[in-house]
């Protein structure tokens, strides 16, 4: 007889700027508002608005390492690379998040030009200096308290491998084929398991990836940007179409789950995926 399989953490990955390219890391410490170092700078248009692969697919090509004392090291094609501190906290301005209207503080004039220059579009990049007070989790599904780095609404998103072949096997079934099959990073999670019936996560209420405990408070709603191919910055029809077919609920179009800390600490590439209820 096999062994039983038994759920683990097959990868993680940090996004130091929202709508950028991931890094995969081997570890990461898990903050209150989420993974250190993910999601904690963004772009924003003249007007304050946030900027994402929604409206310029070319910032799949661009990418973001973590540098020391969390600042980042900037790459693009065509791009001396760029590396940009913390800006100290002379003052914040008011940005918009979707719907959230957040604090942040702006980089330097040389990363809001690199940027621009880069997209052919004018851009500020902004830092969050206070994840601890400056962004609460959405209150329909937040416990008193929690907050939320410059993700799009949660701190961390978690999917499963057996999920998304399960979903690319639909594809394969479906109308652009071609397509297919789509990887992981179209859905740019943080946290990545292995070891699991595919879509088993729709059923889970808290788990615990090694010694830190997560609450599930919801599925993740897809946007356009998972039809991005996040090598070429072209767009095509999947995986909306597809989860429009099998994984819609009312107008959302769902793959993977949110995920809240209820706990912090540190947690590794093989550790245990315990399901808590």
């Amino acid at each position: 007889m096999s062994n039983p399989v038994h759920p683990v953490l097959a990868a993680l990955h940090v996004h130091p700027v929202k709508s950028l390219g991931g890094h995969a890391q081997g570890s990461a410490v898990v903050e209150p508002w989420g993974l250190a170092g993910d999601r904690r700078w963004m772009l924003v248009d003249t007007a304050g608005k946030v900027v994402t692969q929604r409206q310029h697919t070319r910032l799949a090509l661009a990418g973001a390492r973590p540098g020391a004392d969390g600042g980042v090291r900037l790459s693009a094609p065509g791009r001396e690379p760029l590396t940009v501190a913390v800006p100290d906290l002379v003052e914040t301005i008011t940005v918009a998040l979707f719907r959230d209207k957040v604090e942040v503080v702006p980089a330097d004039d040389a990363a809001h030009a690199w940027f621009s220059a880069y997209l052919g579009a004018e851009v500020r990049l902004v830092h969050l200096d206070e994840p601890a007070h400056r962004r609460p989790v959405d209150p329909a599904f937040a416990l008193p308290g929690e907050t939320v780095s410059l993700a799009d609404g949660y701190p961390l998103l978690l999917t499963t491998r057996s999920s998304l072949d399960a979903l690319n096997s639909l594809v394969a079934q479906g109308d652009h084929p071609d397509e297919g099959p789509l990887p992981m990073n179209r859905f740019r999670p943080n946290v990545v398991v292995s070891g699991t019936p595919p879509w088993a996560e729709d059923d889970w209420y808290r788990i615990a990836i090694g010694e830190v405990a997560f609450r599930v408070p919801k599925p993740c709603d897809r946007c356009v940007v998972t039809t991005t191919d996040q090598e070429t910055a072209e767009r095509g029809k999947e995986p909306l179409r597809t989860l429009a077919r099998h994984r819609r609920v009312g107008s959302d179009l769902l793959f993977g789950q949110n995920l809240v800390p209820e706990t912090t600490g540190t947690i590794r590439v093989g550790d245990p995926v315990r399901i808590l209820e």
